[in-house]
């Protein structure tokens, strides 16, 4: 399995539209306007003579949040893996938000410490705030001459001898029902689908939860004068020895400003006042002091979430055709690792590679769940993976044998990607969502990370 997931994953990352379409539904509707559901009517919009996304939020233009994405105003990179992707399905997207004050790092712009130690990044990162990202997507995508969007409320799906065929939503007090050949569940982390399933007769997905309970606070200052990094990103190990961060993040945004990011676990609530956070923010390695020092520009925004979660909805045995889900109605990670939107690029590419064969009329789309749980498992594998081994620490809990072995290998490449090129190259291809982690498993690789820590011990 894991050799046909690499090669799966890598056909995904490839994924580009279709040279010559076919169009098999009528009317594809995508239940959420986010940038996944946006990313999905994308791909739809090659496939059906009418797409419609029906959002109960205001449509976010102009930069502005969007009252279904809390965490909106905490500090959110694209990582090149999602970049590259995106620009598969929006060619010029890049130099777009670049246009309106996105920044792409140049060599030697992005650094990442880890407890201390520094490496530079030349892969080119993007930095800018969630709701510029999310608002030139959408408007890339409602320019499809095909492509629209309703303002409304989801209530419920309809169905015929096991196919969907309608959504029902309201406007205000007013109910409606629009026809559907094919319909995307893009609701987020609150996606009410399980209900309605199990309300239906048909069978839930199970759940699975991770406990994480991560705290954000992000913070805005201007950025003034020119700067060696455009973005940093600063990770310790616990005891977490400044003021209880685990994480830290900074990137260079629109309007010429700086992003600064604080993340605790559990208890610690790093930088809540803005004396508190530019105190911390002084501890911390360079870049970081000098982001913060300059006048805020709004007030501190904080952000908890719980748990991580992932639905599996392989081999249901009874399951509605013509209906699936993606990004964080399907898994929903520690967003500290920056993989949801690299992750909802590769859902849209696991939809266009199930749509370039005849979608079977009246069976669920099982191979779209079978390709989409590859990219589940590989962000899984990564975020989840290093909550698990945290939580494991701390409460003392048993770990199998075979888990304790790959985390200590995970543990020795991780050490030695500071001082090795060729093992940085690997784990950086990974955690940028660029290659799958089974390729980490190289026996080779492992060696070569054991003598680089050997020898800089």
């Amino acid at each position: 399995m894991p050799s046909a997931a690499v090669a799966a994953f890598a056909r995904l990352a490839e994924a580009r539209p279709a040279e010559r379409p076919a169009i098999w539904f009528d009317t594809a509707c995508v239940l959420g306007g986010s940038i996944a559901g946006l990313l999905a009517a994308r791909v739809l919009a090659d496939h059906a003579r009418q797409v419609m996304v029906i959002e109960r939020d205001a449509v976010n233009v102009d930069g502005r949040s969007r009252a279904g994405v809390p965490q909106d105003r905490q500090v959110h990179v694209l990582l090149p893996g999602g970049r590259r992707w995106l620009e598969h399905w929006l060619p010029g997207l890049t130099r777009d938000l670049q246009d309106r004050g996105a920044v792409l790092s140049g060599p030697g712009q992005f650094v990442q410490y880890t407890d201390g130690r520094s490496q530079v990044h030349e892969q080119p990162l993007l930095t800018a705030s969630r709701p510029l990202l999310e608002s030139r997507i959408r408007a890339r995508v409602l320019a499809l001459p095909n492509v629209a969007t309703r303002r409304s409320q989801v209530s419920g799906l309809e169905y015929r001898d096991g196919q969907v065929t309608a959504v029902r939503y309201r406007s205000g007090d007013a109910a409606h029902v629009q026809p559907a050949d094919f319909v995307v569940d893009a609701m987020g982390r609150g996606s009410r689908l399980a209900d309605w399933l199990d309300g239906d007769g048909y069978d839930v997905p199970p759940l699975q939860r991770l406990a994480t309970s991560i705290n954000y606070a992000s913070a805005l200052f201007k950025r003034t004068g020119p700067c060696a990094l455009t973005a940093a990103v600063a990770l310790f190990q616990p005891p977490y020895p400044i003021d209880c961060v685990a994480v830290a993040g900074l990137g260079a945004i629109e309007h010429e400003q700086w992003l600064v990011l604080l993340m605790g676990y559990d208890d610690s609530r790093p930088g809540r006042t803005l004396k508190a956070f530019r105190d911390t923010c002084a501890k911390l390695p360079p870049g970081f002091a000098e982001a913060a020092r300059d006048e805020v520009t709004g007030e501190i925004f904080t952000y908890h979430q719980a748990d991580s979660r992932r639905r599996d909805f392989r081999g249901q045995g009874h399951f509605p055709a013509g209906l699936v889900s993606v990004g964080d109605a399907v898994a929903s990670f520690n967003p500290i690792y920056a993989q949801g939107m690299s992750a909802a690029a590769l859902h849209a590419s696991c939809l266009a590679q199930y749509l370039r064969t005849e979608p079977a009329p009246g069976r669920p789309a099982t191979a779209f769940f079978e390709l989409e749980q590859i990219v589940v498992d590989a962000a899984w594998t990564l975020s989840a993976g290093g909550d698990a081994a945290r939580l494991d620490a701390l409460t003392g809990a048993h770990v199998p044998e075979e888990i304790s072995r790959q985390r200590w290998a995970l543990e020795q490449l991780l050490q030695a990607a500071p001082v090795d090129e060729v093992v940085a190259q690997a784990v950086n291809d990974v955690t940028f969502m660029l290659a799958h982690p089974a390729t980490l498993a190289d026996p080779a690789l492992l060696d070569r990370a054991i003598t680089a820590n050997q020898q800089h011990s």
